[in-house]
């Protein structure tokens, strides 16, 4: 009797302290990993902080087990060793995972882009809202959530849009062969100095890059704030068009010419009926 309540004493101290230390510990854990997760923010990038707090979280959630384990009477030798076995059994299985554990890795160091950045992958273009160690979570502009590994990151191509405080915006204006260029090309640069977007520094280009098939064609590029993107491209589009319309230059549609020998003359044409008929053609009975 004194060693079966000897034993039921040793089971109940030991449940206690696994009580204790879930109540106390894993509070502790989570404090602990914020307070360093902001310390790491403030002096680096939010990425590096979101990684840090998971890393320091999972290590001490996976101590706090193993202290569990021990307290409920488990080897912790053993256990180790047929974790390891274990270990290399999924890491045989979960290679693409694992890939992408080191591709996170990579990202991290090389830091391509940031919390917060917009960056294009293949046809997916949205705002980072967390780079983990396995993949890295986007929002679209129409709040649509992708999750990318970072695998396909590390071997594919990524534009970031908003790395550098200031974008060029580049629109290709066609005119009619008809329109003196040189003055399309100072109306377009006067709408540059006009619109409270466009930077003056780098200053505005207005190239004139060839011959199309339906008219001139002319790069206006133009350098303004990444915060201003969308306001510029609403009204810059606008007074393009508005200003044209005002100077009466052409904004030409495409259109064929047809012709018919070296020694082309006009179609025969004749009106009847308010309809247009080429008389060349054979006509109804």
């Amino acid at each position: 009797m004194e060693w079966l309540e000897w034993f039921t004493i040793d089971k109940t101290m030991s449940a206690v302290r696994c009580i204790l230390i879930l109540t106390i510990g894993l509070p502790l854990l989570l404090i602990l990993s914020r307070v360093v997760s902001k310390f790491v923010e403030k002096h680096y990038t939010p990425q590096s902080a979101m990684v840090v707090r998971q890393v320091l979280f999972y290590t001490g959630l996976l101590f706090l087990i193993i202290i569990e384990l021990s307290q409920m009477g488990f080897k912790i030798t053993a256990l180790l060793g047929a974790a390891g076995v274990a270990g290399m059994a999924i890491g045989f299985a979960a290679q693409t995972s694992l890939s992408n554990l080191i591709s996170g890795i990579f990202l991290i160091f090389e830091k391509p882009f940031e919390v917060g950045d917009a960056i294009t992958v293949g046809d997916t273009t949205g705002t980072i809202l967390s780079i983990d160690l396995l993949s890295v979570k986007l929002r679209q502009f129409d709040n649509k959530f992708v999750r990318i590994p970072n695998e396909s990151l590390i071997k594919g191509q990524v534009t970031n849009i908003t790395r550098f405080p200031i974008r060029r915006y580049d629109i290709n204006v066609s005119v009619a062969y008809k329109e003196d260029i040189k003055r399309v090309m100072e109306v377009l640069q006067d709408i540059a100095d006009k619109n409270p977007c466009c930077l003056d520094e780098p200053e505005p280009l207005v190239i004139f890059t060839g011959f199309g098939d339906s008219g001139l064609q002319i790069l206006f590029a133009i350098w303004f704030l990444k915060t201003d993107f969308l306001k510029l491209r609403n009204s810059i589009m606008t007074e393009i068009k508005n200003r044209f319309d005002q100077e009466g230059i052409e904004i030409p549609f495409p259109h064929q010419s047809i012709y018919t020998g070296s020694a082309t003359r006009p179609f025969p044409i004749q009106i009847v009926d308010n309809q247009i008929i080429d008389s060349r053609l054979p006509q109804p009975g």
